[in-house]
């Protein structure tokens, strides 16, 4: 197909953008998330080669991505934030869009939207759209407590479709009560998985994560836009020091997302008529080849914990879309906030550690930044320039959301392509027919571990959190540690915890796990 045969309703990514800054380094401005997004979408306007004012004027659709400090009821904001975050950065480059939209949380959701609105550019519902988001969060907790601290705070009108949290499913009352509150915890709890299913011993698996992020660090090392520009060796990544603490085994912090940033990135699309209409020259246009958006299902109804084969899923059907398979990538970004992410889609593709095309073109959510919800627009940025230097070859984005729990994927070339439909619903369908574990939410009676971790305060205090199955009844459950249970802590922090016989019995306040049931009565006394 040529680009004088396309249809003029086709989908392509015209123009990409991304701006950061790091407190301390010259030119250090103290930017607002408004601000940094709007200087990413002035930079992805630019990059389009046409005439700045005309291509902001035909922007009909902008979508944000919602930062972190409104990514859930009560997160604090420190230094006020936008009531209408997409119109606040569509008016800073003079852009007045009839439809206005706020993603739910979710890392997925720069690749979803993409995939979105490259749908809706192809039904002839919209001809002009912008991407974006932004994170200041590195900026807001220096200054929060400054005299000199800036306000934020600002009140726009306008139409928004504000589609909420989002977090059905990712986070539940019932978890937060047994210590799951946060990502490190969860995810550490299917690499411990993944670890016991492949019969490696601690040691090496920990030398596994850091051979995995150690070329990560190098590319972080030279993008200019990196939170944290330092190349490190494997064994630094994962040798637990003062400065490289332990967080929730087996992660150290290096190899964990770096949440404080201050980045912003934007991706615009436009139909080919729109592109021709405002002179965007064709060698600066990006297909979307392939395309899909699954959700796997939610943490203790999955089979099996060292594994989201949704999220393969996801990634093949892309592949197929776009009539390639994994080996014919010339760019691959796969979502990194903690190892299992990258090391579950390359299980599932077949893709080496040490692939000589590398796994990010970023550098990765450690060390590039974990820019809140917004990592893969900047993902998709850098891949949109890394294909147009090499006209007719193909690049992949992987984007991941909550706990390995929605996975949106896009399959980019600079050769021109019809849009094509997904099936994405048809195997959603497939994924949700799956078969449940069942759970005991109040367990009682002996039990063999499945997966588990220890979570480590700054303070010193240990936790430890397991996922078992019953042995009267093969039902799962999830249960902590007592507080000062030595014992039990010690068998999770050394040698094969799983496959292991614990004792769990509940309580008002959840599970309790014990390495045997006369030691509850010690823990706790009637």
């Amino acid at each position: 197909m040529t680009f004088h045969d396309i249809d003029p309703r086709t989908p392509v990514i015209v123009g990409v953008g991304q701006s950061s800054e790091r407190i301390g380094e010259p030119g250090y401005r103290r930017r607002s998330p408004v601000e940094l997004a709007a200087a990413a979408v002035r930079e992805a306007i630019a990059d389009t080669c046409a005439e700045a004012a005309a291509v902001a004027a035909a922007v009909d659709t902008v979508a944000g991505v919602r930062q972190f400090e409104i990514s859930g009821p009560g997160a604090p904001v420190l230094l006020g934030r936008s009531t209408n975050y997409p119109r606040s950065v569509a008016a800073r480059v003079g852009a007045g869009p009839g439809r206005a939209i706020l993603e739910v949380v979710g890392g997925q959701g720069p690749q979803h939207l993409v995939n979105e609105l490259a749908a809706t550019i192809a039904a002839g519902s919209s001809q002009t759209a912008l991407v974006f988001g932004s994170e200041a969060i590195s900026t807001v907790r220096h200054l929060a407590g400054a005299e000199d601290r800036p306000d934020f705070g600002e009140t726009v009108e306008g139409d928004l479709e504000d589609r909420g949290y989002g977090l059905e499913g990712l986070f539940s009352p019932f978890q937060a009560a047994h210590g799951l509150r946060g990502a490190p915890s969860q995810y550490a709890l299917f690499d411990n998985a993944r670890r016991a299913r492949l019969r490696q011993t601690r040691e090496e698996y920990a030398a596994g994560m850091g051979a995995l992020f150690a070329p990560f660090t190098k590319v972080a090392a030279a993008n200019p836009h990196a939170a944290a520009p330092i190349e490190r060796s494997a064994e630094e990544l994962v040798t637990p020091t003062a400065k490289n603490r332990l967080v929730a085994e087996p992660y150290t912090r290096y190899v964990v997302a770096r949440e404080k940033v201050n980045q912003g990135a934007a991706v615009l699309l436009m139909s080919v008529a729109a592109a021709r209409r405002l002179g965007v020259p064709e060698e600066k246009w990006v297909f979307l080849h392939g395309h899909a958006d699954l959700r796997e299902r939610d943490l203790l109804d999955r089979g099996d914990l060292g594994t989201s084969p949704a999220a393969v899923m996801a990634a093949r059907h892309a592949l197929d879309l776009a009539g390639i398979g994994a080996e014919d990538l010339a760019a691959i970004d796969l979502y990194s906030c903690f190892p299992i992410a990258v090391s579950n889609v390359c299980d599932g593709l077949g893709l080496a550690a040490d692939d000589p095309r590398g796994l990010t073109v970023t550098g990765g959510l450690p060390f590039f930044g974990g820019a809140g919800n917004n990592y893969s627009t900047h993902a998709i940025a850098e891949i949109v320039q890394r294909l147009r230097a090499r006209p007719g070859s193909y690049g992949m984005v992987g984007a991941n959301g909550g706990s390995l729990s929605k996975y949106s994927v896009g399959v980019y070339s600079t050769t021109p392509a019809e849009w094509r439909p997904d099936g994405s619903a048809a195997l959603q369908a497939e994924i949700d027919a799956w078969p449940a574990v069942e759970q005991a939410v109040r367990a009682d009676g002996w039990g063999t571990i499945e997966t588990y971790t220890v979570k480590h305060g700054r303070g010193g205090d240990r936790t430890g959190i397991v996922i078992g199955r019953l042995e009267a009844d093969g039902r799962r459950f999830l249960a902590m540690t007592a507080e000062g249970d030595e014992e039990t802590l010690g068998l999770l922090g050394v040698g094969e915890p799983v496959g292991h016989r614990v004792y769990v019995r509940s309580f008002g306040a959840g599970n309790r796990v014990t390495t045997d049931d006369t030691r509850m009565d010690e823990l706790f006394p009637l």
